[in-house]
């Protein structure tokens, strides 16, 4: 056993003489170099930086002005169509409580669709037109 504690101390040994002397062989950059190329990447990142800024704000500007707008008309017409469901239903809502006031012994049965049937308030208002 003590012949492979020597090979692996050999290897050791070896490896780091090889590293020491493969960094040997680098070129290294001089400092003026290593400044000039520090700056060119700081300035590229802030032109980089500066563009996505930009951009950020046009995009924003667009949504702010030219989309929420659109949304909003789109959201308000769907609204309105619905409003112009619902004001109709209250019409009709309207016209039978006009009946139930006109009328005294008026029943309302509920039907199937959900509307309402008003059979008495017909036939009281067709006699107070007769009357008349």
């Amino acid at each position: 056993m003590a012949k492979n504690d020597k090979d692996i101390n050999k290897k050791k040994s070896h490896y780091f003489k090889d590293m020491k002397a493969e960094l040997k062989k680098v070129v290294w950059p001089s400092r003026k170099q290593t400044a000039n190329n520090t700056v060119a990447v700081i300035v590229f990142a802030l032109v980089l930086a500066i563009i996505v800024f930009l951009l950020d704000v046009c995009f924003d500007a667009i949504n702010k002005h030219a989309v929420t707008p659109l949304q909003e008309k789109i959201t308000s017409s769907f609204n309105t169509t619905t409003d112009d469901k619902t004001s109709d239903e209250g019409e009709e809502k309207n016209v039978t409580s006009e009946n139930e006031e006109n009328s005294t012994n008026v029943e309302v049965e509920p039907t199937t669709d959900g509307e309402e049937k008003n059979e008495n308030a017909s036939t009281e208002t067709n006699t107070e037109s007769k009357e008349e």
